[in-house]
């Protein structure tokens, strides 16, 4: 049933999702305001966001210019757009104002308010707060209307399905709103009022699906995703919405890894048809676990539709002295991927963001790692990281590739079977190009084919990698073996092709 619905949301990036959520939103505010369904005219609308705009593109640019710093275009409008969506649309000379010092902050706090490269709060709320404290003005947060709530919601849903982040949201609107019903009931307050206001009548949706969702300022595992939703939960009621998410955003920063990197190639190499490793010097005290992933940016002047950001699996253990990434180059690359094949020993990339629960459990069992194509990245690190710690763990290993051309590797997983006893099954969908040596198997792995590899598969914990399509195809069949969905875990960052 989801299925087209995933195709389209996984063609764009994240953060082409969010400028498109935000552009629509704004769009529908000009209509409202034709209208007069909202409280402001439409030349009030086009001209403070032409001034936002202009002031964060701007003040953006100085910046980058002086700490000759490697951003995202894409960040900068989505700040303008949120300011636009909060800070009301008025010709006053103080509106004007607040609206310019805002944006300067907002920018100013990626680098200013940053340790390692690495900011702490939501650019927006720091940028709306500090003015306030100053009397300058303050955020009206005028978005939060009943029918622009409908398409916050709407779209919320619907980014928040790509970037698979409805634990987060849902825990954040269900404590708010639990916090809503408790005050009610201390206080002899109707709660269905109360809870209306709150849903209708305010900005708590946009909050949620715009702000809370962040990747930059948010908890990196999924375990510190509850904690941080129940502090801006609760803290939203009390609190003004920025001040709410900043506290949430410190919290956030305590769990993350603190680190930026800005990082040199040392090498790259064809090592699988059209599959590259690209090799990064790495800080001697920067740590991360097998299966994390990073956000990587590189400064380019041809940007495509799908941004100069992406992240990656790093396809290195902790134990070597370098970081690696393997990725897929196909026939028509994206912008990106040819900057990535460009790039050269002098070129710097910005490297940050380190994030994923896809990671070797602290108590280990039987593990089965099923991964397609270039989806093996996280197992390689895993592996590495067994083969150089000599770490014995009951591993199979399914790796499924269209060609044998495609297949890397193999080194480190024949020695693991070697050192380890870690057994790699190997499998070819394209049956009309299979060599006449091949010993592994022919198509698809099915049912049969996990139930003869890993007799004791029912009590077994499968890790999925590779196209969303072919994780949610295992899934499916794991499911239909009698796989609980508690044994699965899937590869999941916002990577966004």
């Amino acid at each position: 049933m989801f299925k087209p619905l995933d195709r389209l949301l996984n063609f764009v990036t994240m953060y082409r999702s969010m400028l498109y959520y935000l552009t629509v939103l704004w769009c529908l505010a000009l209509l409202l305001s034709f209208l007069t369904l909202l409280p402001f005219s439409p030349q009030a609308l086009l001209f403070s966001t032409l001034i936002i705009f202009l002031s964060c593109y701007l003040s953006n640019k100085l910046f980058e210019k002086i700490l000759g710093a490697i951003t995202n275009f894409e960040s900068t409008y989505i700040s303008a757009l949120i300011l636009s969506l909060i800070i009301t649309p008025s010709l006053s000379v103080q509106n004007i104002q607040f609206a310019i010092v805002t944006s300067v902050i907002a920018m100013a706090s990626k680098y200013i308010f940053a340790f390692n490269k690495k900011h702490i709060f939501n650019p927006v709320a720091i940028g709306v707060f500090i003015p306030s404290l100053f009397s300058i003005g303050a955020a009206s947060w005028w978005v939060g209307t009943p029918i622009m709530n409908i398409g916050v919601l709407i779209g919320g849903i619907l980014l928040t399905r790509k970037i698979q982040r409805f634990d987060l949201v849902l825990s954040f609107l269900g404590i708010h709103g639990a916090t809503i019903i408790l005050f009610s009931l201390l206080n002899k307050i109707d709660a269905f009022s109360a809870l209306t206001t709150s849903f209708l009548y305010s900005s708590i949706l946009f909050l949620a699906f715009v702000m809370l969702t962040e990747p930059s300022t948010n908890p990196p595992k999924r375990t510190f995703r509850i904690p941080y939703a129940a502090i801006v939960g609760v803290l939203s009621f009390f609190q003004t919405l920025e001040i709410a998410l900043l506290i949430g955003n410190i919290f956030s920063y305590i769990l993350s890894s603190k680190k930026k990197l800005s990082i040199k190639l040392k090498e790259k190499r064809e090592i699988g048809l059209g599959i590259y490793e690209f090799i990064f010097e790495k800080d001697v005290n920067y740590s991360y676990q097998s299966g994390q992933y990073l956000e990587w940016t590189i400064k380019t002047k041809n940007i495509d539709s799908r941004g100069n950001r992406r992240y990656f699996t790093l396809s290195s253990s902790p134990t070597e002295e370098d970081l690696k990434i393997g990725i897929k180059i196909y026939e028509k690359p994206s912008n990106f991927k040819k900057a990535l094949l460009e790039l050269n020993t002098e070129t710097r990339v910005l490297a940050g963001n380190l994030a994923g629960d896809f990671v070797l459990p602290k108590n280990p069992k039987n593990l089965v790692f099923i991964a397609g194509g270039i989806g093996i990245t996280p197992f390689r690190s895993m592996i590495k990281y067994l083969l150089d710690k000599n770490i014995t763990l009951p591993i199979t290993v399914f790796y499924s590739n269209k060609l044998a051309s495609e297949i890397v590797y193999k080194d480190i997983f024949d020695k693991a079977e070697e050192k380890l006893n870690i057994k790699t099954v190997y499998n070819l969908t394209d049956e009309s190009t299979i060599p006449d040596q091949w010993s592994g198997y022919k198509g698809r792995i099915n049912d049969e084919i996990i139930k003869k590899e890993v007799p004791q598969y029912k009590s077994a914990v499968f890790y999925l990698s590779g196209p969303h399509s072919m994780v949610v195809g295992f899934e499916e069949t794991l499911i239909r073996l009698g796989i609980s969905t508690s044994q699965i875990k899937k590869d999941f960052f916002p990577g966004y092709v």
